[in-house]
Formats: structure tokens, C-alpha cells, sequence
């Protein structure tokens, strides 16, 4: 799915990714250089705290409260992995052109 969306109070044009039941909704994506993810906390009553660690990019969001969004640009193509540091199971996969 894609749109523009409000986050944080700035406006965002991205690729909306659920956080629910300790997986992330999709589970990959294929995105351009320069493009958007936006990462929702869809669980009522569970923390997530995405990261992306690589050589070309890295990322850490810190703790994500339920109903939060978090917008993640990716600057560099690539395959990059989004993994939650609270729920090591999760993984979400973005491949960037």
C-alpha cells in the first residue's frame, strides 16, 4: 500500500508496513532509492524497536509505543534487512532499486 501519511508532523510519501503479532505486514518490499517506509505499531499492547544495521545504511527507531509510526528513507539500493530488536523473530526484507 502506498499514500502520502502524516508522521510525526511532517509529510511523508511511503510504503505503510504493519507491526502485529510480532511480524511485520508485508514481510518484503521492493521500494526505489530514496523512497519511504512507514512502520506502524498495529499491537495494542506490545513495544517493537526496529533497527537496520549494514555497510551502506543503518537505522534504530528506539522504542516504539503502540499506535506509533516511524518513517525509515533508504538512501542506497540494495537488499536491506528491518529486524525488531525486542522480537528477534521479525523480520521485514526491503529490496531497493
Amino acid at each position: 500500500m502506498t499514500g502520502a501519511l502524516l508522521v510525526t508532523g511532517v509529510q511523508a510519501t511511503g510504503h505503510l508496513v504493519s507491526q502485529k503479532g510480532r511480524a511485520f505486514q508485508p514481510g518484503s518490499l521492493t521500494i526505489q532509492r530514496g523512497e519511504t517506509v512507514v512502520i506502524v505499531n498495529d499491537d495494542s499492547d506490545l513495544l517493537h524497536h526496529l533497527y537496520v544495521e549494514s555497510e551502506a545504511f543503518s537505522y534504530d527507531s528506539g522504542d516504539q509505543v503502540p499506535g506509533s509510526r516511524t518513517a525509515v528513507t533508504f538512501p542506497q539500493t540494495g537488499m536491506f534487512q528491518v529486524l525488531c530488536g525486542i522480537h528477534p523473530k521479525m523480520k521485514l526484507n526491503v529490496r531497493v532499486n
